[in-house]
């Protein structure tokens, strides 16, 4: 049986041919859904389009997205978790993530996942998964591009894993593993 899981992804400010590239890697795995943590939701349905690609997905609004319309933050039920998503700047995850923790928690939820940092980062933190999967187009540290896949098995906790997004040969991308 397959392992539902979910592909994590923020940051993408525009740079809709990584996020093609994500989303096409993703058909290919088969993934099963997408939470979009903000700053280039304008990007989704072109990308989504372009990889030929449309799962269900979640996606909240960042700081430099305009789209009003769109919740700051909002929960998500996945393989039978609560997932909470925020793109950060609210929760001012930049000075720490108490914030984040105690909203997720309010919601009753198993995770808190976030962007705004262009910092991979994951952890358990008073019981939650707390995650993000740091920017698919501007990297704020040595890992560079990436994302993050969330597999669910059942009554088990989450496995995460990071990857990497990397221009190659003829401008081609590549997606390979990366560890934290």
């Amino acid at each position: 049986m397959k392992t539902p899981t979910l592909l994590v992804i923020s940051d993408t400010h525009g740079n809709v041919a990584s996020l093609t590239s994500v989303l096409g890697w993703a058909k290919q795995r088969g993934i099963d859904a997408l939470a979009f943590l903000g700053d280039g939701i304008a990007d989704l349905s072109l990308a989504a389009d372009r990889a030929d690609f449309h799962p269900p997905w979640k996606l909240v609004r960042g700081n430099g997205d305009w789209q009003t319309n769109v919740p700051l933050a909002c929960t998500m039920e996945f393989a039978g978790h609560t997932f909470y998503l925020s793109h950060g700047h609210v929760s001012h995850v930049e000075e720490g993530l108490a914030l984040l923790i105690a909203q997720a928690k309010a919601v009753n939820a198993e995770t808190a996942l976030f962007g705004h940092t262009h910092v991979p980062f994951w952890d358990e933190i008073e019981g939650l998964l707390v995650l993000n999967p740091g920017s698919a187009s501007r990297p704020r540290s040595s890992t560079g591009p990436s994302v993050a896949t969330i597999a669910c098995p059942p009554d088990a906790w989450f496995i995460v894993h990071y990857w990497n997004i990397r221009e190659g040969w003829l401008g081609e991308k590549t997606i390979r593993e990366m560890t934290l």
